[in-house]
């Protein structure tokens, strides 16, 4: 039998556990026996960390009721293994030997969510994440002829009998509470090795992988999530890989939207790119999005130092290093995805004459394909349409740039720029942002600005010829521009009130001092133009 603190077994993968020294002499010594059952007890952690704050009171509390209720009670799946990461869990789940009307007598405030008999408290907590606690049964289920659902489902009597269903060894453990001599302990059941697979960062299917892929054939996909979400060098067991390669064609059967939902956590994932290519030998992209292994060992020409592939996914795995958001992922991983279609000729001048236009519209079928709403679909269309935009500052003026903020609208614009930045990295060149495209940020900004002008003004033109009893001419702007020159040394002063009153003032004078007063309103404008345009400038170094 060996002897470990929990310090030990729940951070031995990390630079700061205790020595085997300090582990025999350390409170809270817990045995790890031959049945895979580990007694922990808690104990308290020198370090900041979220470990350190324990199982939510939370969760304990839906636990504690279930115990005094006599059901035998657990933590289970996904955040028993981010809890044994060290990671905070995205949510809690329960299960029980208590049956579902049973649980919500239990909890009043609660619904029942699924066929799966889930129930879901309502804890009133403060935090998103513990808002509500999922407490399923223990069950068993019957086998899958859809590759989706269970033909049948029925409540198991054990934990031991629920842990066998589930997906990975990881994801297959489950965590009791106990309360002895008034100190927390918690029991970690393990059957199938889910520790030791998490200290090698091992992705297994929890048995036969075959028969763990053939009840949900999503579990592929999710496979390959994890071992992009979970951290550096997590890989799938060859075994279970295997399973896949052998097996993919089943993903076929699974609805679009299961499948975009699973997709977008890889995309979302910073080894977004890995988790692609991942999917592209296992099999499994061809029946999520084809048209990207169109690309692959398409070569391009002088401008492109990788292959089409490549390009997509070197784009992506910018965009996504950089944290951009879902829409820049998605376009910087489609936005040449037409190039393959258009190719004309080979080597160093080969051409992909309208690449984008062809881009785009695939982008919109594949998005339609997956059940994507119209509203991202639109948007990222667009940023594969426009990705292709020519800017430099000795060509282009500020018409044509204005002429590309009205295609793309100015809500796109900066999203636009990343997909270029992305494309930038993707082709093998040095620097994301070069001097033009600091420039074309600084013109962009620029013609998006509110002009300095009368119309800032709260009075009119209308106001003036009627205050003063004058017809429409010079004098009406002369006027304005003067009141402007109020406005913008003292904002307040742009109250109707006031402006009437200063229209009867200087309606009053001369015509050579009004038009000395216009002279100097103009110029005041002019320097605070000018001054704001070397701020533009300063802000994206440019001259």
């Amino acid at each position: 039998m060996i002897l470990w603190t929990p310090h030990q077994i729940l951070r031995e993968e990390h630079n700061d556990t205790l020595s085997i020294g300090k582990a025999f002499s350390a409170p809270g010594i817990a045995r790890v026996s031959q049945n895979k059952i580990i007694i922990l007890t808690m104990i308290l952690i020198k370090r900041q960390n979220w470990y350190g704050a324990g199982i939510p009171k939370e969760v304990k509390f839906v636990i504690d009721i279930l115990k005094k209720k006599g059901f035998e009670t657990y933590i289970v799946g996904g955040c028993v293994r981010d809890f044994l990461r060290n990671v905070e869990p995205l949510d809690w789940d329960v299960t029980t030997n208590a049956k579902p009307e049973k649980i919500q007598k239990i909890f009043k405030k609660s619904y029942l969510e699924n066929r799966f008999g889930t129930v879901t408290v309502l804890t009133g907590s403060k935090y998103l994440t513990l808002k509500e606690i999922e407490i399923t049964p223990f069950r068993i289920e019957s086998k899958y002829s859809d590759k989706r659902h269970p033909d049948k489902i029925s409540w198991a009597k054990t934990i031991e009998e629920d842990l066998k269903r589930r997906d990975f060894t990881v994801n297959a453990m489950a965590l009791g509470i106990e309360i002895k001599d008034k100190k927390q302990e918690t029991r970690l059941i393990d059957l199938f090795g889910g520790q030791k697979d998490l200290k090698n960062k091992i992705i297994k299917a929890v048995g036969d992988p075959k028969e763990r892929f053939s009840e949900d054939a999503l579990r592929m996909m999710r496979a390959i999530r994890h071992v992009v979400t979970l951290g550096e060098g997590w890989k799938i067991e060859e075994k279970t890989a295997q399973a896949i390669k052998e097996n993919f064609i089943w993903l076929a059967a699974i609805s679009k939207e299961r499948i975009r939902d699973e997709l977008m956590k890889i995309i979302m994932s910073e080894r977004a790119a890995e988790g692609i290519e991942i999917l592209r030998e296992s099999g499994l992209l061809k029946y999520i999005i084809p048209e990207l292994e169109e690309g692959y060992k398409v070569t391009q020409n002088k401008h492109h130092i990788y292959e089409c592939y490549d390009h997509y996914l070197k784009s992506l795995d910018y965009a996504a290093k950089q944290g951009f958001n879902k829409y820049v992922r998605l376009a910087a991983l489609f936005h040449d995805i037409g190039k393959p279609r258009v190719k004309e000729g080979e080597g160093p001048d080969a051409t992909f004459y309208s690449h984008e236009i062809v881009g785009a519209k695939m982008t919109s079928q594949i998005l339609n394909r997956l059940r994507f709403s119209k509203k991202d679909i639109e948007k990222i269309v667009k940023l594969v349409r426009y990705h292709l935009f020519y800017y430099t500052p000795e060509e282009v003026g500020e018409s044509s740039v204005r002429r590309l903020l009205r295609k793309v609208g100015p809500e796109n614009m900066e999203e636009l720029l990343q997909v270029r930045m992305a494309d930038r990295i993707g082709s093998g060149v040095p620097k994301a942002e070069p001097y033009k495209l600091r420039h074309l940020k600084y013109v962009v900004e620029k013609v998006s600005q509110d002009p300095i002008s009368v119309k800032m003004l709260k009075v009119n033109g209308n106001d003036v010829m009627k205050i003063l009893n004058i017809q429409p001419g010079p004098k009406v702007g002369e006027i304005l521009d003067i009141l402007l020159s109020y406005l913008l040394e003292d904002p307040k002063k742009n109250e109707k009130e006031f402006l009437e009153r200063e229209i009867k003032k200087i309606g009053e004078l001369s015509e050579e001092k009004l038009k000395e007063l216009t002279k100097k309103a103009r110029k005041e404008r002019e320097k605070i133009e000018q001054k704001r345009d070397e701020m533009t400038k300063r802000k994206y170094w440019v001259t």
